[in-house]
């Protein structure tokens, strides 16, 4: 059970990385609290974490903890990126899904902070309506501490990226 719940730790920190960049593309130019967009994203992603753990009575208790899990993580991420973080992780995500090569990291750092993180873009594709997506594995430290997150981002019809999953 202790490698189940360690497991599951490392699954919810991974997807609530990826959830804040999300999280943080919305919202910019909104004023949303970006702790409570953490806290909401990482536990869903944890939930969905969770839910993968085995079955019946233990799958709940999975759901549960993964909920908890991402919760406090993206809670804790959330609050910690300020404004300038996302303004040097956003220009840094954005250049790197649309210009940079398979495989390529690119890093940013805010010195005012400390805080930094990388994102590699791991393979690109056209989905059958022809839109141009890249997956992508994202670090992101905070006080010390590096989470890491994988997640697909998508080019809109306006040259942005979305992040899709």
């Amino acid at each position: 059970m202790r490698k189940i719940t360690q497991s599951m730790s490392l699954l919810a920190a991974a997807m609530m990385a990826a959830g804040v960049l999300a999280a943080s593309a919305r919202a910019d130019g909104l004023n949303i609290d970006k702790q409570d967009i953490g806290t909401v994203l990482g536990g869903v992603g944890g939930a969905l974490i969770g839910s993968q753990v085995g079955h019946g009575r233990g799958q709940l208790v999975g759901v549960a903890a993964g909920t908890l899990i991402g919760a406090y993580l993206g809670n804790r991420v959330g609050k910690s990126l300020d404004e300038a973080d996302r303004g040097y992780m956003n220009n840094t995500n954005a250049h790197a899904l649309e210009t940079s090569q398979t495989g390529t990291t690119s890093a940013w750092r805010n010195p005012d902070s400390g805080n930094a993180g990388t994102i590699t873009p791991e393979r690109t594709y056209q989905t059958a309506g022809g839109q141009y997506c890249r997956e992508f594995q994202q670090t992101i430290t905070v006080e010390g501490k590096t989470q890491k997150g994988y997640g697909t981002a998508c080019r809109q019809p306006d040259g942005s990226w979305k992040i899709v999953d």
